[in-house]
């Protein structure tokens, strides 16, 4: 098919190069001009393992370009995927809708013949029953002018296998159309049809439905994570070991032990802020029950930093005025160079606030770091960051990190105190090398 692709950033230059894989013929939107042009010279202008290639070999190939011209996008393609961001607004009350609503509005009026513009931007319910009255309205095709939602449900560092293998593709359609799913469900089935015919779940529904499926998903991660770090805060009020007992948990088929790690909370540039906007419109929609779950939810992750800060000072005698310590990790989570609501560089920065001189080091994530924390000390290796340190702290869980070794670290400490904010390490071989090892809610 031919296909074009509105805002290349993560989601969309991600979406491009897949579709490419895929054999389809794509064409990318995107309005940053150094943006554009290292995309069009097959560069990623971030880090994520596997895209690179796609990107290179496409746009080697002609399958793949990019333009900064919605009339072009229109011209060539009758399906446009809308991937342009919805961070959260500055009041904090929701999600910031312009960029969904500026690229709608502009591609719209090119739109003259039967078209499909798909929504893949996380948004709240409702939106796009608004976006496709719109497109109707402005399109000179009219109602041939048809609005679906797509959602997209990627993991940073996992980006390329969430596209290609993902564990199931929902295809959100106005189920008040005579119709019914009609043309665009069938246009839609089309073109994934690589990924049904490998087994993956292609689902149908509503407009509302597929756009809640999203949110929901990341709020109920969240509820998770937030409540076995709850629970590793009750563990430490009661003397009990949270490893043991997440352990124990998760043999639990009901419950299952993945994301029941106790750490220093989730981050990044989606979760917190779809939890937020979800709280948020359901409260608009008067159902105060998930907008109150949801705001515990908030709470309680952002207190896992300043319990991390409040562990981190108990561990050097209760003040880090003139310490040194060490920070593996800037990045919100291994695999990615986003620092974008980084527990690990909300931690560092705030002991760095608090007098301590603070070394952090990521192997993907120095420049972003940089950038977002420009007062810390970003070094080149994890030797480096624990040369002289009086704490090491463990913030980001790199595999790196857990094959270091605790003898060659504690011959470049000044102290060999350790914090495992991820509780990743084995303590073990660490304490065998002379290190004293603290971890939230481990005894």
């Amino acid at each position: 098919m031919r296909i074009s692709v509105i805002g290349c950033g993560y989601l969309g230059a991600t979406h491009a190069a897949c579709l490419a894989e895929l054999g389809h013929d794509v064409l990318g939107v995107e309005t940053d001009p150094r943006q554009r042009a290292l995309l069009a010279s097959g560069e990623l202008p971030f880090h994520e393992p596997g895209l690179d290639t796609l990107l290179a070999t496409h746009v080697a190939s002609g399958r793949l370009r990019f333009t900064d011209s919605l009339a072009d996008a229109a011209a060539h393609a009758d399906l446009h995927f809308l991937c342009v961001g919805t961070p959260q607004r500055r009041d904090g009350r929701g999600a910031d809708l312009a960029q969904v609503d500026g690229a709608v509005e502009a591609l719209a009026v090119h739109l003259d013949r039967p078209s499909y513009v798909v929504g893949k931007s996380t948004v709240p319910v409702g939106t796009a029953a608004r976006l496709a009255r719109r497109v109707a309205e402005l399109a000179p095709a009219g109602a041939d002018a048809e609005l679906v939602w797509n959602p997209e449900f990627l993991r940073e560092g996992h980006a390329v296998e969430d596209t290609l293998r993902p564990d199931r593709v929902v295809i959100g359609v106005d189920t008040h159309r005579p119709e019914g799913e009609g043309l665009a469900g069938k246009v839609l089935r089309e073109l994934y049809s690589p990924l049904e015919d490998a087994g993956v779940p292609v689902l149908v529904t509503d407009l509302p439905t597929a756009e809640l499926v999203k949110v929901s998903a990341n709020a109920f991660l969240a509820t998770k994570v937030s409540f076995v770090n709850a629970v590793a805060e009750v563990c430490d009020a009661a003397g009990a070991d949270v490893v043991a007992l997440t352990e124990a948990l998760g043999h639990d088929v009901r419950i299952g032990n993945r994301f029941l790690s106790p750490g220093i909370g989730f981050g990044g540039g989606c979760l917190p802020k779809d939890v937020r906007a979800f709280g948020h419109r359901a409260g608009e929609l008067g159902v105060d029950s998930m907008a109150d779950l949801l705001g515990v939810v908030d709470d309680v992750n952002l207190r896992q930093r300043s319990r991390t800060v409040a562990a981190a000072t108990a561990m050097l005698g209760g003040s880090v005025t003139r310490a040194r310590i060490g920070v593996w990790g800037a990045a919100f989570k291994p695999g990615s160079d986003d620092v974008r609501d980084s527990p690990a560089l909300a931690v560092a920065s705030a002991l760095h606030a608090r007098g301590a001189s603070v070394a952090v080091y990521d192997p993907a994530a120095r420049e972003t770091g940089r950038r977002m924390a420009p007062d810390l000390d970003h070094v080149g290796s994890a030797l480096e960051a624990a040369r002289g340190a009086d704490l090491l702290l463990h913030l980001t869980e790199w595999p790196e990190f857990a094959a270091a070794d605790p003898v060659a670290v504690g011959a470049a400490v000044r102290r060999p105190l350790l914090l495992d904010g991820r509780t990743t390490l084995d303590p073990a071989p660490w304490r065998a090398a002379g290190w004293t090892v603290r971890g939230l809610g481990r005894r």
